[in-house]
């Protein structure tokens, strides 16, 4: 039988040109090159500028005043200082809408379970319980503060008819920022219910069966054998979480634009107002508010990061 006649490499690798022999390790870099640039352009030297203008006067215009760590100092009390109350009380919001806004986690847990059933209709519930997800944060927003009313709105009408009196949440400095988180609360359950829902798809069925098998139910079931598969749509769903709770803004806005008497401020919307509200124009002292909900999620993105990798490294 006659071989096939062995033909010479025309370009052997030492005459080759350097993107020839590097082509494998490139190609994946020359994909990645303009999301890179565009998120070093758009997002990493914004960053930079915000930090560079946290430590000048500056109304936006005209021209910057360097003044150090002044800003730094007006706002955490620092020195001979006391600490700025708009900024006390924003602080705190943020902490309350942080503990609060992980509700939706456990909440889109259950729902997810649920909906991963094979109930008659199953098709009908996901879509009522997906509906918040797809409508903008101002129509929640709205839709919150009619159901909030006084007089004619739906709360009041129900706490009427168990002979419950009429109550203001919006109007009550104590009430105003729980109503605003519940109204939060609404589309981020849904949103961790859709991150639950992928990954309950992806969920070993021979693991759930050999557990059957063994007696596992119930509880049993679901936190040793469900909830380790579904490690990788929990941490996205904490960190999505935390983001959106340190960076609400637009629920704020259009529910009580800060009131009453700036109870429901949280750093966002006092940056918000620091920098571009017609009382405001005072950009270096609005980007060291930026700055310092900045190292806050940074803070705890690190932290689940950190957590991730050494479970990774533990599970080698």
């Amino acid at each position: 039988m006659a071989t096939a006649p062995i033909v010479p490499d025309r370009h052997p690798p030492a005459t080759r040109g350097w993107y020839k022999r590097n082509e494998i390790a490139l190609t994946p870099w020359l994909f990645l090159a303009p999301a890179m640039l565009f998120f070093a352009v758009y997002v990493i030297v914004p960053i930079g500028q915000s930090f560079w203008i946290s430590f000048h006067e500056w109304d936006g215009l005209g021209e910057k005043t360097w003044v150090g760590m002044a800003n730094y100092d007006r706002l955490l009390g620092i020195g001979e200082q006391n600490i700025d109350r708009k900024f006390e009380v924003s602080f705190w919001n943020n902490l309350r809408w942080l503990i609060l806004y992980l509700l939706a986690i456990p909440l889109g847990l259950f729902i997810a379970l649920f909906l991963n059933q094979t109930v008659t209709g199953i098709r009908l519930y996901k879509s009522l319980f997906f509906f918040p997800f797809v409508i903008s944060q101002v129509v929640v927003g709205l839709v919150f503060s009619w159901f909030y009313l006084p007089r004619e709105g739906l709360l009041n009408a129900i706490l009427g008819l168990v002979g419950a009196g009429p109550i203001n949440v919006l109007g009550d400095p104590d009430m105003a920022t729980y109503g605003i988180i519940a109204a939060g609360l609404w589309p981020q359950t849904a949103y961790c219910m859709i991150l639950y829902l992928t990954g309950l798809n992806s969920v070993d069925p021979e693991q759930v069966e050999a557990a059957r098998l063994d007696g596992a139910k119930g509880w049993r079931m679901l936190c040793y054998v469900i909830l380790p598969q579904l490690k990788p749509a929990t941490f996205i769903a904490f960190v999505v979480t935390i983001i959106g709770a340190l960076r609400s803004f637009d629920l704020i806005s259009v529910m009580t634009n800060g009131g009453p008497f700036g109870s429901t401020r949280v750093l966002s919307f006092y940056m918000f107002e620091e920098s571009l509200s017609e009382f405001g124009f005072r950009m270096g002292y609005g980007a060291a508010i930026a700055v310092v909900l900045f190292f806050i999620m940074l803070f705890f993105i690190a932290y689940f990061l950190w957590s991730m990798y050494r479970d990774e490294r533990g599970a080698r």
